[in-house]
C-alpha cells in the first residue's frame, strides 16, 4: 500500500470507528490486537463519554507505519474508570500514537496519551 493508503487508513479509524462509533468498520480498517483492543474500548469508553471526539492533527508516513498526533475532547457522562459521571469535560488532550500497517489493514499499534490532563479536568484525584 502506498504511504497516502496507510494515513487514510488511520483517518477511517478515526472517523468511522472512533467519532461514528461505527464498530461494524473495525473488522475493514483492523485486525490482529489492534481490531480487537478496539472492539473492547468503543463501547464502554462511548459510554462513559457520548460525545467524544477525536481530531487528527497530523499524519506522518514512511513505509508501513503512520506516526498521528490526535487532540481528544469528551463529557463524562457515564461511569468510567471507577469514577461515577461527573458531567465535567476534557479537552483538546493530546494523543499520539504509531500505527503498523500490514495486508491493508492497521496490525498494530503503540501510543502515548496525556491521560494527566485528561484526569485533572475530568477533576478527578491523583
Amino acid at each position: 500500500m502506498s504511504i497516502e493508503e496507510n494515513k487514510a487508513l488511520v483517518r477511517r479509524l478515526v472517523q468511522e470507528v472512533v467519532n461514528d462509533c461505527n464498530e461494524e468498520a473495525v473488522d475493514e480498517i483492523a485486525a490482529g490486537e489492534i481490531a480487537q483492543a478496539a472492539r473492547g474500548w468503543i463501547g464502554p469508553f462511548r459510554r462513559a463519554f457520548p460525545d467524544f471526539r477525536m481530531e487528527i492533527v497530523d499524519l506522518v508516513a514512511e513505509g508501513d507505519k503512520v506516526a498521528a498526533h490526535f487532540k481528544c475532547s469528551g463529557t463524562h457522562e457515564g461511569d468510567w474508570q471507577g469514577h461515577a459521571a461527573t458531567g465535567r469535560r476534557f479537552e483538546g488532550v493530546d494523543e499520539i500514537y504509531i500505527f503498523e500497517v500490514k495486508d491493508g489493514r492497521l496490525q498494530g499499534a503503540v501510543g502515548v496519551e496525556d491521560n494527566l490532563t485528561r484526569v485533572r479536568q475530568l477533576g478527578f484525584e491523583l
